[in-house]
């Protein structure tokens, strides 16, 4: 970390770099001025008071002199000696909170979206609203994690959300570069809900929807199976995605993307009446199946093929895992399944034990051929 006395041209003529960094005045301790890699900059002041580093932002150069700057960090570092409390309405963290919704909710899906200020309203705000985001530590978050222990999963689920509030801040320069107080904390173990078919089990299952009524919800069950993709995504397919022998969805959970048919899921689209727009009508409303329908009729499919504890979102699992039993990498399921994350993928991926066992024999084998 570089050290000068700080002068309007010496902060003009600073120029962003790769990453972050920070330049620090030789007239005033603990006050300096943060270069952003956008080439944004911030006077900022960093301190340390009872033990507690404190760091907080003056102001940006655009709008102020360095002279401006320095008396009012002299001041608000008078403030923290005489243990005040600090200001800057602008810093609190329901602010930038604020921003950061502004800024990736125009990327996240509008379910995500409300799903992500639900978690902000009632799991986050309520512990950390009228807080310095600056001053928010490891233990602070660490904190709050614990008094969640009786809701879980709203944990784990607000937890990437506070996170990425948090990184908003450092990109910012409202705190420290790899000062995100969420990482490293480890979310909570719960049951592993995830359930995945066995070759017999699919068997039923196939049994099951060739004896089931032609119903659409039948079609959509039976496309589940075949290509691994989310239930909304196919309950609400338009016949204008399905081209090329393929289905392009322009509104996947991860953005638009290709799925591609093997010839068992073409002939079930190809086999389907084109009497909507919708590839799976509704028969009274207009617009696709509902997902009540689908939900519906799955319990009566499910029920058939002897699978009572199987959700409809375990077929996707179970295509991931059959891909990777017979051989298909981690990306290439991935792909399939419209992941942009490798380590996503892994989630869905179900190794039993006699696979393990298989893949050890393998291997066995191979070393004990090269020892010879």
């Amino acid at each position: 970390m570089s050290r000068v006395r700080l002068t309007d041209a010496k902060v003009r003529d600073l120029r962003p770099k790769k990453a972050t960094r920070n330049v620090r005045d030789t007239v005033l301790a603990g006050f300096g001025v943060r270069i952003l890699p956008s080439g944004g900059k911030r006077f900022f002041i960093h301190s340390q008071h009872e033990g507690r580093r404190i760091w907080r932002i003056v102001g940006d150069p655009a709008a102020m002199t360095v002279a401006e700057a320095r008396d009012r960090a002299r001041g608000m570092l008078a403030s923290i000696r005489a243990g005040r409390p600090a200001s800057g309405e602008e810093t609190l963290f329901e602010a930038v909170a604020e921003t950061a919704f502004r800024r990736h909710g125009r990327n996240w899906k509008e379910s995500t979206l409300s799903v992500n200020r639900h978690y902000l309203r009632n799991q986050i705000l309520p512990w950390f609203r009228g807080r310095q985001i600056a001053e928010i530590t490891a233990q602070d978050v660490r904190d709050w994690f614990a008094a969640l222990h009786a809701t879980p999963v709203s944990a784990d689920r607000s937890m990437p959300v506070l996170s990425v509030i948090m990184k908003v801040a450092e990109a910012d320069g409202l705190r420290p570069e790899g000062s995100n107080p969420c990482s490293g904390i480890r979310r909570y173990r719960r049951q592993n809900r995830d359930r995945f078919l066995s070759y017999a089990e699919f068997g039923r299952l196939g049994r099951a929807l060739r004896e089931a009524k032609p119903y659409p919800s039948v079609s959509i069950v039976r496309l589940l199976a075949l290509t691994g993709c989310r239930s909304s995504e196919i309950r609400t397919l338009r016949w204008t995605d399905y081209r090329d022998g393929h289905v392009h969805l322009r509104d996947g959970k991860t953005g638009p993307r290709t799925v591609w048919l093997s010839s068992a899921a073409r002939e079930v689209l190809d086999g389907l009446s084109r009497t909507s727009p919708w590839v799976f009508p509704s028969g009274r409303a207009g617009g696709p199946v509902s997902e009540s329908a689908l939900s519906h009729a799955w319990s009566g499919i499910r029920a058939a093929a002897g699978l009572k504890d199987v959700r409809l979102h375990d077929l996707r699992h179970s295509y991931a895992s059959l891909a990777v039993t017979n051989g298909e990498t981690i990306l290439t399921v991935g792909r399939l399944l419209g992941h942009g994350d490798p380590q996503t993928t892994l989630k869905y991926v179900h190794d039993s034990e006699a696979e393990a066992e298989r893949a050890a024999v393998a291997m066995g084998t191979v070393l004990a051929e090269r020892r010879t």
